[in-house]
């Protein structure tokens, strides 16, 4: 395993030397010490990479990565793993607002809570929450699935397209166009894989299914206030 100390090397050199490890490395496992906060850390990988993070992270921790597997040994700031491509990303502790945003693909596992917009507008990714997410989960939601273990906050799915959300436990309120629906045994067969991939020992019965009415596709003037 390949050691980077961020006081040393600085935030550029780290990144760069991540984003070059395809084919210039013997070994692809990176471990990265004292983060202590900082912001855009291995942000826009593109290579089967493993990397540790020894703490704490700021804001967009691994955006815009593909194929490399990341995970924060700690809390992480806002927009963890936007836009994933692919790979995987773990927090162990908590994680702020807008985690996965626009996310296209991959999996994101946060160990802990987050908080407001988690999944914003995310187009493929696969998140799983260990605890409750705040409000707003999923806003415009397209497509990939939304694993909450905990409680979800007010306005859930609001706008939601294609994507689907499964909170085991309490839901404040749901957001425009957000409904219940049923739990087949082709949902809980998906679920459980993708909890079995997440290392989350949750069972898949205890959760509820929830996705689109698709009453917004297409303007109704009987649904003009939702707009």
């Amino acid at each position: 395993m390949i050691a980077l100390d961020l006081d040393a090397l600085g935030l550029t050199a780290v990144n760069r030397q991540l984003q070059d490890a395809r084919g210039n490395v013997a070994d692809t496992r990176f471990r990265i010490l004292h983060p202590k906060g900082r912001h855009a850390l291995a942000v826009g990988l593109d290579a089967p990479i493993s990397v540790e993070i020894e703490g704490h992270v700021g804001y967009y921790c691994a955006g815009m990565s593909k194929e490399a597997d990341v995970v924060v040994h700690g809390h992480s700031g806002p927009g963890v793993a936007e836009n994933l491509m692919s790979g995987s990303v773990r927090v162990t502790g908590n994680a702020s607002q807008a985690a996965g945003a626009t996310g296209r693909g991959g999996l994101l596992v946060i160990d802990g809570d987050a908080s407001a917009r988690c999944g914003i507008s995310m187009k493929g990714i696969d998140i799983v929450v260990g605890g409750s997410i705040g409000h707003a989960g999923a806003f415009m939601a397209q497509a990939g699935n939304l694993v909450v273990c905990g409680d979800a906050g007010a306005g859930l799915g609001d706008s939601i397209y294609e994507a689907n959300l499964y909170v085991r436990g309490n839901v404040a309120g749901l957001g425009a166009d957000c409904v219940e629906k049923e739990m087949t045994p082709s949902d809980r067969d998906k679920l459980g894989a993708l909890l079995d991939r997440a290392g989350i020992s949750a069972k898949a019965s205890q959760f509820r299914h929830y996705g689109s009415a698709r009453k917004l596709y297409h303007f109704h003037v009987d649904h003009a206030g939702d707009y």
